[in-house]
C-alpha cells in the first residue's frame, strides 16, 4: 500500500505533519479527517520494501493533475443544489470536497472553507483559485453576495460553464478531424516514397531517359528520403519546436490569432466562437449586476483572441471617458452592424443584459451551423487532396512501366 505525507491542522489548531499508509489518497484524508483534523496537505511518496506500486502512481497522478473545467461546472452544480436546500456554505463546501477525487481540487476546496470559517466572503476565498475561478466566476459571486441571489447565480454559472465546455468541445472536434485526416494523408505518402518506390528502383535502373518527369522527380525525391530520413525528423523536430515556443511569444500569439480569422474556411467559425463567447460573457455579467467597466475588463480577458481582446479594450477606454459602448464596437469593425446596432438599442432602453442574451443564443446556434458546414467541407477537400496526391504517385510509377512495355514490344 502506497505511503503519504501529509499536513494538517488538529482541532486545538496547531498545524503538524507525518506520513501514514493508506489504500490510496481518498481512504488518507477521511482517515486523518475521522480523527477530528482538517488535511491542509497530503503527497504521495514512495511505498514500502516493494517501491512505488501502481496505485500509488495513479494516486501520484491524480495528486499532480490539476482540476478540469468539468470539475469546476460539478461543483458549482452541486453547491447550487445544497445551498438552495438550506445547507450551509461552509457545510456544503466539506460535503463537496469530500466526494472529490481530484486531490489537488479537494485541497483547494478545504482551503475555501477554512477561509470562509476564518470570516472572508466566498468570492474573496474563490478569488485565491484564479486558475479554477476566474474573474467571471469570481465577480458573479460576489455581486450575488450583494444582490442575496446566491443559489440563483450558481445556477446561471453552472449554465454559462456548460456551454462553455459544450463550445469548446465542438470546436476542438472540428480542428481534430482534418487534423487526422491530413496526419493519415503524410503517413501514406511517407511509405509510398520510403518503402514502395525503392523496390521500383531496380526495374527503372539505367533507363532514365525512358521515364517521365514525374517518375524521375519522385525516384529522386524517395532516394533523398530513405538516405537521409535521420536529418528529415531532425528538421521537423526543430521547426515544430520553433513554432510551438515562438506561438508561446506575444507576437507569435498575434500572428496566431490574426491567422485564425483569416484562415479559409475556418475564419467564420473561429470569428462566431469569439463574438459568442464575448457577448454571452457580457450579458451574464450585466444581468448579475457588475459595473460595466469590470464587465468589458472581464469580457476581454476571457474572448480567447488578442484581437478580439484589443476591441474590447478599446470599448473599455472609450465607456471609461464617458462614451456609449456602441461607438468603438462601430470603429473596430469586428462585430456585425445588426448586432452593434442592437446593443446601441439595448443601451437606450435599459435591457442592454436582455439584448446581449438574445444575441449570444443566436450567435451560439450560428456557431454549431458553421461548425458543421466546415465540417462537411473538410470532408470532401481533404478526400480530393489525398486522392490527387496519391494519384500522382500511382501516376509516377505506372506510366514508366507502361512505356517500358511499349518499347520492348
Amino acid at each position: 500500500m502506497p505511503n503519504y505525507q501529509y499536513q494538517i491542522r488538529t482541532g486545538g489548531g496547531q498545524m503538524t505533519s507525518g506520513h501514514l499508509v493508506a489504500e490510496n489518497a481518498i481512504a488518507a484524508a477521511q482517515a486523518l479527517r475521522a480523527q477530528g483534523n482538517t488535511v491542509l496537505n497530503l503527497t504521495p511518496i514512495s511505498g514500502g520494501v516493494g517501491g512505488t506500486d501502481w496505485k500509488a502512481k495513479l494516486a501520484a497522478l491524480n495528486y499532480t493533475s490539476g482540476p478540469t473545467a468539468k470539475d469546476v461546472l460539478g461543483f458549482t452544480t452541486q453547491l447550487a443544489v445544497m445551498v438552495r436546500a438550506g445547507i450551509s456554505i461552509r457545510a456544503a463546501l466539506e460535503g463537496i470536497a469530500d466526494q472529490t477525487e481530484n486531490v489537488k481540487f479537494k485541497q483547494q476546496l478545504y482551503q475555501i472553507k477554512q477561509d470562509v470559517e476564518s470570516g472572508k466572503p466566498f468570492s474573496d476565498a474563490l478569488g485565491r483559485h484564479p486558475k479554477q475561478f476566474g474573474p467571471l466566476y469570481v465577480n458573479m459571486v460576489r455581486a450575488s453576495e450583494m444582490s442575496g441571489s446566491f443559489s440563483q447565480m450558481l445556477d446561471r454559472i453552472a449554465t454559462y460553464l456548460q456551454q462553455q465546455i459544450e463550445t469548446r468541445s465542438m470546436v476542438v472536434g472540428a480542428m481534430i478531424y482534418p487534423a487526422s485526416i491530413a496526419g493519415v494523408a503524410i503517413s501514406v505518402v511517407v511509405f509510398l516514397l520510403t518503402f514502395v518506390l525503392p523496390k521500383f528502383g531496380a526495374v527503372f535502373e539505367g533507363k532514365e531517359s525512358a521515364m517521365p518527369g514525374p517518375t524521375i522527380f519522385l525516384m529522386g525525391l524517395s532516394a533523398f528520403m530513405v538516405q537521409w530520413w535521420w536529418a528529415i525528423a531532425i528538421v521537423a523536430v526543430v521547426i515544430g519546436l520553433t513554432g510551438f515556443f515562438l506561438s508561446r511569444t506575444d507576437a507569435g500569439t498575434w500572428w496566431v490569432d490574426r491567422v485564425k480569422l483569416k484562415f479559409p474556411i475556418f475564419e467564420r467559425m473561429f470569428n462566431a466562437l469569439y463574438i459568442s463567447r464575448g457577448l454571452h460573457t457580457m450579458g451574464e455579467l450585466v444581468n448579475a449586476g457588475v459595473p460595466m467597466l469590470d464587465t468589458l475588463q472581464i469580457t476581454g480577458e476571457v474572448t480567447g483572441n488578442r484581437v478580439y481582446h484589443k476591441m474590447w479594450k478599446q470599448v473599455y477606454t472609450s465607456v471609461k471617458q464617458g462614451k456609449k459602448i456602441a461607438q468603438p464596437l462601430y470603429k473596430a469593425g469586428r462585430l456585425p452592424k445588426s448586432v452593434i446596432q442592437m446593443v446601441a438599442a439595448g443601451e437606450e432602453s435599459g435591457k442592454l443584459g436582455e439584448v446581449l442574451d438574445e444575441v449570444s443564443q443566436f450567435y451560439s446556434r450560428k456557431l454549431k451551423e458553421t461548425i458543421k458546414t466546415v465540417t462537411s467541407m473538410i470532408e470532401p477537400v481533404m478526400i480530393i487532396i489525398m486522392g490527387v496526391v496519391v494519384g500522382f504517385i500511382a501516376m509516377a510509377i505506372i506510366l514508366p512501366i507502361f512505356k517500358l512495355s511499349s518499347l520492348v514490344k
